[in-house]
């Protein structure tokens, strides 16, 4: 026995060390998302409509070498780029926060033409009176009229490299130097020889660039394009001319780029509250449980652990299936911190249920783990199951939380059943320790819990018909951009400045009607919804207006309708089946579809009542409170089947009761459990509401609402609901 517990010791420490090698240095190991370290991420249509059935084959993978050469100029480690359908392309640039380049740089078709102008002034006076003709097109350059010939004299397609490079007439003003392949420079020479003393426009994407008088000749096959370009839009330009056009023009439907300042203060905030919220939590375990709730606290830390040594392994040792840790993912670790502790909880409450009846110190750890056992398997596998079928319909950030629910529910059921039962058997061996004390603030209930059933209906019935009304009444204000489309700015000034003179400097460029809103505790910091791109409109009009105030970009959201309306059918899509997998387990495992359907009403119950109260709040619905809701439904079932496990016990040990007697039995017995792992998983999301930050004001929020509502849920809707479905157990 001793040897085999040896064994496992050993095997345990291995373990420790395997997953802190892969966990610090934490910003080396473990591949932060960028919500979290700041950059961009940005959805790409392809729109191919236009071309013919020959051009459109290949032409999303033609697109995206084209978007990945231009973007591997930037130099940005760890971009990602990749199909995502048949005509989107998902881009991200860690880091990278130079929001007008990359779109300029991306979204430019770079298509390269030499056309010949027209010279006779008699057709370019025609051209301006509206009779231009079937073989001109008129153009500006500097705000002055030039009438080109439509027919291409040289395509940009047999340009061959582009450089930058200085001019020394003019004062080393930039351009960039085009060199030809073989095929492109006797073709340019010739129509260089051909066209000696007229102008040759160089057209990009449709707009002149330059039109200088070819003076000679040019038989080397280079061309150069000048401009008033600073170094970095030569540089640009020469990167879309060397790597090659687009096989057809590019659509951003959807932008999120959050700011570096950003990214830092999420993630100061985010450890901040997740550390107090420990802490708070590892000071009451060890209050409550004394020893066993010390040996509860090194099996969460563990569980930290392995969860952030998981996403560090993934990262270094197969990075191309890398899990990145995101503001969603902390959701997930929220999560599963809740249900480790319930585990904990669950086992500690068993042991000292042993002891109450006399049993010995060893026989009552072996039984307290035998008995908890089912209870954690079945909420832990539930969660599992609703975590795959998010992963499988969810979009992104669902995706995100998946995956770290996943990581961690594995690890929850690793060190509460394995790890802390090692410890306790360590413990164990030194023959002095008989007892163990555990403070107890709760005596023994037999409230019945069916009696007012009514009164908790109404009161739940009239939540929800206030939630309804009030989403009805607001209508699709109640969606942040991710849904409803649009897009989201939020900046940063040095000094305060009033919402009338915001709104007045808005006024002047027509943007009058724009949403301001300042952000709760940060009065320096303003949030501004409009249906249209305007980011660069409104940061060139409040540079100018308030001179002297730095602005600092923390994030801008952009959204396209479609893609909003696609993240919504995506979120519902993925709620349902998660809610499917949920019924169909807890049916078939305890055997009754009563149990499950009870349960799934009240996790629509606390679902349906969170979003009722975030809306009548005036809190906007979002892919974060998406996530929140999933998190609350993950908590919520664990609960109900923390019940319906000690309701097939009693029912095993009373089968002569009523299914009154049973129910009611089981939830008293539970409550203390109930309680207790509630209010230990609301000092971690109270901690992230104060000390998260704004990102997470509002998620920690939703949580808050939704686990209170989840308390109440499981004794006063599915315990009734149970009572009154089920005739036998």
């Amino acid at each position: 026995m001793q040897r085999k517990l040896l064994i496992r010791t050993g095997l345990l420490l291995l373990t420790v060390g395997f997953f802190a090698w892969f966990t610090f240095p934490f910003e080396k190991r473990v591949n932060l998302g960028l919500d979290l370290k700041g950059g961009m991420h940005l959805v790409l249509k392809v729109d191919s409509s236009k071309l013919d059935a020959d051009a459109k084959q290949g032409a999303l993978e033609r697109a995206l070498e084209v978007v990945r050469n231009r973007i591997d100029e930037f130099g940005v480690r760890e971009t990602v780029i990749q199909l995502q359908g048949d005509s989107q392309i998902v881009l991200q640039l860690p880091g990278f926060t130079d929001r007008e380049r990359a779109i300029d740089l991306i979204k430019k078709t770079g298509y390269l033409e030499f056309k010949l102008v027209e010279d006779d002034a008699n057709n370019l006076r025609n051209a301006l009176n509206g009779n231009i003709g079937d073989e001109y097109e008129l153009k500006y350059l500097d705000k002055k009229p030039i009438l080109l010939h439509k027919e291409t004299a040289l395509s940009g397609e047999l340009v061959k490299d582009a450089r930058v490079d200085f001019s020394h007439e003019q004062f080393g003003m930039p351009y960039v130097s085009l060199n030809f392949n073989s095929v492109g420079a006797k073709e340019f020479a010739l129509l260089t020889r051909e066209n000696v003393g007229r102008r040759l426009a160089i057209v990009l994407d449709g707009n002149i660039k330059s039109a200088p008088v070819i003076q000679e000749e040019i038989p080397s096959g280079n061309a150069q394009i000048s401009g008033r370009f600073s170094v970095q839009e030569a540089n640009d330009l020469s990167v879309i001319l060397r790597v090659g056009s687009l096989p057809a023009p590019i659509y951003i439907e959807e932008e999120r780029t959050i700011g570096p300042l950003l990214g830092q203060d999420s993630i100061k905030a985010g450890i901040t509250a997740c550390v107090v919220g420990f802490i708070l939590v590892f000071a009451f375990m060890s209050f409550y449980y004394l020893l066993p709730g010390i040996i509860a606290n090194i099996a969460l830390l563990l569980n930290i652990l392995i969860i952030f040594g998981t996403l560090g392994f993934l990262h270094v040792v197969m990075p191309e299936f890398a899990a990145t840790l995101t503001l969603p993912g902390i959701a997930g670790i929220v999560l599963t911190i809740g249900m480790a502790v319930d585990a904990n909880v669950l086992i500690n409450e068993r042991i000292r249920e042993e002891l109450s009846l006399g049993r010995s110190l060893r026989a009552a750890v072996s039984n307290g783990y035998d008995k908890a056992f089912s209870a954690i398997f079945d909420s832990n596998l539930t969660t599992l199951i609703a975590a795959a079928l998010l992963f499988s319909f969810g979009t992104g950030p669902i995706k995100g939380f998946a995956v770290t629910l996943t990581i961690g529910l594995v690890a929850s059921m690793f060190t509460a059943i394995i790890v802390t039962r090692t410890i306790f058997e360590l413990v164990l061996l030194n023959s002095k320790v008989t007892r163990i004390a555990m403070i107890n603030f709760f005596r023994k209930t037999n409230i019945d819990f069916f009696k007012r059933r009514k009164i908790f209906y109404c009161v739940s019935l009239v939540l929800i018909a206030m939630g309804v009304f009030s989403y009805l009444k607001k209508g699709d204000s109640v969606y942040g951009v991710d849904f409803a489309g649009g897009q989201l700015q939020e900046y940063a000034f040095e000094k305060e400045i009033a919402l009338t003179d915001l709104r007045s400097s808005l006024s002047e460029i027509g943007l009058g009607d724009t949403s301001i809103q300042k952000i709760k505790d940060e009065p320096r910091h303003v949030l501004l919804r409009t249906a249209e791109d305007t980011s660069s409109m409104i940061q060139t009009k409040f540079k100018e207006d308030f001179t002297g105030n730095k602005l600092e970009v923390l994030r801008i959201e952009k959204v396209g309708p479609v893609i909003g309306e696609q993240l919504k059918k995506k979120a519902i899509l993925a709620l349902i089946f998660a809610l499917i997998g949920i019924l169909l387990y807890v049916g078939l495992r305890f055997k009754h579809f009563a149990f499950g359907l009870a349960g799934i009403i009240a996790l629509l119950h606390d679902c349906l009542i969170s979003l009722g109260i975030l809306v009548m709040s005036n809190q906007q619905i979002d892919l974060l409170i998406v996530t929140a809701l999933l998190t609350i439904a993950g908590y919520s079932i664990n609960d109900t089947i923390v019940i319906y496990d000690r309701v097939r016990e009693v029912a095993k040990a009373h089968p002569k009761s009523s299914v009154r007697e049973i129910v009611n039995k089981a939830v008293n017995q539970t409550l203390s459990r109930t309680i207790i792992t509630t209010f230990l998983t609301l000092l971690v999301v109270v901690s992230l509401l104060y000390l998260g930050g704004q990102i997470l004001n509002g998620f920690a929020f939703c949580l808050l609402i939704g686990f209170i509502s989840g308390i109440y849920s499981t004794i006063y809707i599915v315990s009734p609901l149970v009572i009154s479905w089920q005739k036998r157990i």
